[in-house]
């Protein structure tokens, strides 16, 4: 794995997701890779994941996935489902918990279909890109605790992309540390030891609405 990581002594900060971007365009601009698809994680990924796209003149879609909370603890992750009925479960919490098989398929149905919605709304009538074989770039606006990356990559390589290459402008040193081994190569602008919170790095860390990530889906595919 090759890593691309810019860590400076000053603490990064960026206008907004479109200036992150933006620069991180730049650097993923010398990822050798041909014909990559770039992939942005709803819904703060996606104006960052647009830029890097322009970038490398490569098409960009989304990835939605959604944790299976345990019940009584949704911060607990059973396991993630993604795009196109993947599911992925971390059998050693379900099995802690003595989660039966049948209540798993129950959540497991209902975070589908809440994946299959999600999906729906924000992608609208554009067809979904097929990765299989292709050089992925896969894109957020930073990471703290990197669970949702995590399920997002694991996902991809369910469906047997080509390379993998996760690229963000900031985050916390450990999921840099967890995150890295998982992808083919990484590109990460700033990874500050006193990380706390993704927003405290934007100026402008406003909601990007569903509307926002329509309409730089639209934008892309005119453009492709």
């Amino acid at each position: 794995m090759t890593v691309f990581h810019e860590q400076g002594h000053h603490q990064p900060r960026f206008r907004d997701r479109g200036t992150a971007g933006r620069l991180l365009g730049k650097r993923v601009a010398s990822w050798a890779a041909d014909d990559p698809i770039v992939v942005g994680l709803p819904r703060g990924g996606v104006p960052v994941a647009y830029e890097v796209a322009r970038a490398l003149k490569a098409p960009l879609d989304i990835l939605v996935v959604r944790k299976i909370g345990a019940p009584g603890q949704p911060e607990l992750a059973l396991g993630a489902v993604g795009e196109g009925g993947i599911r992925l479960y971390n059998h050693d919490i379900i099995a802690a918990l003595g989660i039966t098989a049948e209540r798993l398929e129950r959540l497991a149905d209902a975070t589908s279909a809440e994946v299959a919605e999600r999906t729906t709304t924000l992608r609208g009538p554009l067809p979904p890109l097929e990765p299989a074989g292709r050089a992925v770039v896969l894109v957020d606006d930073g990471i703290a605790t990197g669970a949702t990356v995590r399920a997002a990559m694991a996902v991809l390589r369910r469906r047997e992309v080509g390379q993998l290459l996760l690229a963000v402008p900031v985050t916390a040193p450990e999921a840099l540390r967890v995150l890295g081994p998982l992808a083919d190569d990484l590109v990460c602008l700033s990874a500050p030891p006193a990380f706390m919170a993704v927003g405290q790095y934007y100026d402008d860390f406003d909601q990007t609405s569903d509307q926002e990530v329509r309409r730089l889906l639209d934008l892309a595919s005119r453009s492709a």
